[in-house]
């Protein structure tokens, strides 16, 4: 079967993903033609399903949005997050005032954090290989008048089992939302649809994605971090020690940087080659390095930078 044969065949579930995923990062039809050089027309005639992009397109939209052209042009419709776990256990609480929230969750794969219009606090686990997830892992709550703490607790799961297999998915209400401190240890974090003052995270991670977050983000890590920016509203604080990190903003956005500490150092990069910084010292959306004897590159990126292949969430 030919490229433009197996496209015409996928019509009518290639508008959907490329509209699902536009959305997931929260980008405008302007701004995805913008990064793959087409007409915002074009985009909109993709989503509509009133015309298809051609292979070298098709190759630049799942680079954007860091999927493989398989996953695009799979016959299956995109799916709801839970259709991607053979297991999961949710735990609900309802909420009716502003309060704290402060999560110890130990290890875990990757754990997301988003924002929900509903007046509930929502923790699901997941995962793809492991079964019985209510009884290998227990969610305990103490609510108190303006503050509740959650934890996790791993009744009998492996140390290394739990780093490869368990996602966490906490869905926060938004109109409730007055401050949060997560405590874990994991391969991801996922940052997005929130707007809070302060979101603190402490422990171990590797990789940190933000998308429509607005706010105050503190990450006290001792890793090395790749962090990535879908958006920067508001302040994002790294704190580390004797690490190197890096960390990817659209280019154009208006930012000031700042380092603190003894022996940091920022650098700057646009798509990865060095660059001069244009820092605006200004504006309200800052990024600032602190800690002992470490190292921040701050790359402007004009197209999505590459991650580790991971479910998307």
């Amino acid at each position: 079967m030919n490229a433009m044969n197996l496209l015409g065949g996928l019509k009518v579930n290639l508008p959907e993903k490329i509209k699902g995923l536009r959305r997931q990062y929260n980008l405008s039809q302007e701004q995805i033609a913008d990064k793959i050089g087409v007409s915002r027309q074009a985009i909109t005639k993709w989503e509509t399903g009133g015309g298809l992009p051609d292979i070298e397109n098709l190759i630049s939209i799942a680079a954007l949005f860091n999927v493989s052209v398989d996953e695009l042009l799979s016959a299956e419709k995109l799916r709801e997050h839970s259709d991607f776990f053979l297991n999961e256990s949710v735990t609900e609480y309802d909420i009716d005032l502003s309060k704290h929230y402060d999560f110890y969750i130990g290890d875990a794969h990757e754990v997301v954090i988003q924002g929900s219009d509903t007046e509930k606090l929502k923790v699901r686990l997941a995962s793809k290989l492991l079964d019985k997830l209510e009884s290998k892992y227990k969610i305990k709550l103490d609510d108190r008048k303006n503050r509740i703490d959650i934890g996790v607790k791993n009744i009998d799961v492996g140390k290394t089992q739990t780093q490869d297999a368990l996602y966490i998915i906490i869905s926060l209400p938004q109109k409730f939302l007055a401050g949060l401190e997560i405590s874990a240890s994991a391969s991801a974090l996922k940052i997005r649809n929130v707007k809070i003052g302060s979101l603190e995270f402490s422990g171990k991670v590797s990789s940190v994605q933000t998308s429509n977050f607005h706010g105050h983000l503190e990450l006290d890590s001792s890793c090395n971090m790749e962090i990535t920016c879908g958006d920067l509203y508001g302040q994002i604080d790294v704190n580390q020690i004797s690490a190197a990190s890096i960390i990817h903003v659209p280019a154009g956005t208006g930012y000031f940087a700042k380092v603190k500490g003894h022996s940091n150092r920022l650098l700057f990069t646009r798509d990865g080659k060095e660059s001069e910084p244009v820092l605006d010292v200004k504006s309200d959306h800052r990024i600032e390095l602190s800690g002992i004897n470490s190292e921040l590159i701050i790359d402007e990126y004009t197209r999505l930078a590459e991650k580790t292949k991971e479910v998307s969430l």
